[in-house]
């Protein structure tokens, strides 16, 4: 009668699983049995059941009764020394995430400090160069690539220059050609000279 027994309901050994599929129905089927047992404990011995399970994916699973919330509220609230010696679980996850949060805590000042450190440096250079144009700024403080844009900056400015001389020069001429040709045709009308 054995043999016709169900693979299901075999005996199955206390060592880990190799296969992380095996595991993780295994898990799942575990978890409601324990849930089904301490609803059971709760029922017959009229007592509070809380249990807090972390799957091997890191996520949190909780089984109260007559809720979580008030077994975890009691468990903090009371000064509670466990009745088998080990440490208080929820203490223990709860130190460990506030470390977490200090620590995090800690590195976004860090980050934030820096940032304002970089602000401060961004608004003196700003300032530095409201106050001065470019063309005032010491060439001794510049770096290879601030050298090469100081350089365009000097030869777009000398095409600027070079153009608007240019455009002045085109303009006196044109100007010139004008009031010469006003006076010939003013003469020529037999007006007054």
């Amino acid at each position: 009668m054995e043999k016709e027994q169900a693979k299901s309901h075999r005996k199955v050994g206390m060592r880990r699983m190799n296969s992380e599929e095996d595991r993780l129905v295994s898990f799942s089927k575990r978890r409601s049995v324990i849930y089904k047992k301490a609803s059971e404990l709760s029922t017959l011995c009229c007592v509070q059941v809380g249990i807090v399970i972390f799957s091997p994916m890191g996520n949190l699973f909780s089984f109260g009764h007559p809720c979580i919330q008030t077994i975890t509220t009691k468990l903090l609230s009371e000064n509670h020394t466990p009745c088998d010696g080990n440490q208080n679980l929820f203490e223990a996850y709860r130190l460990v995430k506030l470390n977490e949060v200090h620590q995090n805590y800690k590195e976004a000042c860090k980050q934030m400090k820096a940032a304002k450190e970089q602000e401060k440096q961004i608004k003196k250079k700003c300032m530095v160069q409201i106050s001065k144009g470019w063309w005032e700024e010491p060439v001794i403080e510049l770096d290879l690539d601030g050298l090469r844009r100081r350089a365009d900056l000097i030869q777009n400015l000398q095409k600027n220059v070079h153009l608007q001389i240019h455009k002045l020069q085109t303009m006196a001429s044109f100007s010139s050609l004008l009031s010469s040709d006003t006076q010939v045709v003013g003469h020529e009308r037999g007006g007054p000279c």
